[in-house]
């Protein structure tokens, strides 16, 4: 299988040298070599699966557990206005 790695680099915008291109080529060409493998097993009776094992993630309540700490947090900063912090001027 040979890949043109450049293409595949250009389409996922990324930057390579001749030199990683060079080294990643087999790299690309052993990964996809590996899923064509993988496609040629049976799964014929086989039921999709989303998750290894069958367990239902907990669930917590849906209710508000952090309260409104505004003016707590503000009160050690040195200058606030209608809730929100001032800082000095930097860009003139």
């Amino acid at each position: 299988m040979d890949i043109d790695v450049n293409k595949v680099a250009m389409l996922a915008r990324i930057r390579l040298t001749d030199d990683e291109a060079a080294e990643l080529g087999p790299q690309l060409s052993g990964i996809l070599g590996y899923i064509e493998t993988l496609s040629e097993v049976d799964t014929e009776g086989v039921a999709a699966t989303a998750h290894p094992h069958d367990a239902a993630m907990p669930l917590r309540a849906n209710v508000v557990t952090n309260t409104n700490r505004r003016d707590e947090l503000q009160a050690s900063a040195p200058q606030t206005e209608s809730g929100l912090y001032v800082v000095p001027k930097v860009i003139e």
